[in-house]
């Protein structure tokens, strides 16, 4: 399985289209800050499988600001960050890692491309597709029982 992970596209459709042509991913997240991009882009691409959470710019009350997957037999968080502070550390995130046995935590709003091993979680922030910053798009695979992740330059 291959997914392709995105965050803080702030305005930036066609950057994220040609992620999306580049990788032909098996499924699409958005991890917030521009919700309305996340419903351009998976109008352009309605056969992918597409999961997204509110961003901390994105007025959306009535979403969560968090979603647990199960992709394949994998447990995965998705979430934009600023509930966890990330800006300042990965602790409370760590710490919600381990209570709800993650194997993968994705998160963005800093803008800055991360992959982290900590214990048996995959820590990924795949930086900012969005204009503004140079930018970035995450790849995670999960193929014969390994979890893989990558940050990619979007040009």
């Amino acid at each position: 399985m291959k997914l392709l992970v995105l965050s803080d596209s702030h305005g930036d459709v066609r950057s994220m289209v040609r992620a999306v042509e580049r990788e032909r991913p098996d499924m699409i997240v958005h991890l917030g800050d521009c919700w309305r991009d996340g419903e351009r882009l998976n109008q352009q691409f309605p056969a992918i499988p597409f999961s997204q959470v509110p961003g901390n710019c994105d007025f959306r009350p009535e979403e969560p600001a968090e979603r647990l997957l199960f992709l394949e037999d994998r447990r995965v968080l998705i979430c934009h960050g600023h509930t966890y502070g990330v800006k300042s550390s990965l602790l409370r995130a760590g710490l919600a890692a381990e209570e709800q046995n993650l194997d993968l935590f994705l998160f963005g709003h800093t803008h800055r491309p991360l992959v982290d091993r900590r214990g048996k979680t995959l820590f990924l922030n795949p930086g900012s597709i969005g204009r503004g910053c140079p930018p970035y798009y995450g790849v995670v695979t999960i193929a014969e029982g390994k979890l893989d992740g990558t940050i990619v330059p979007a040009e």
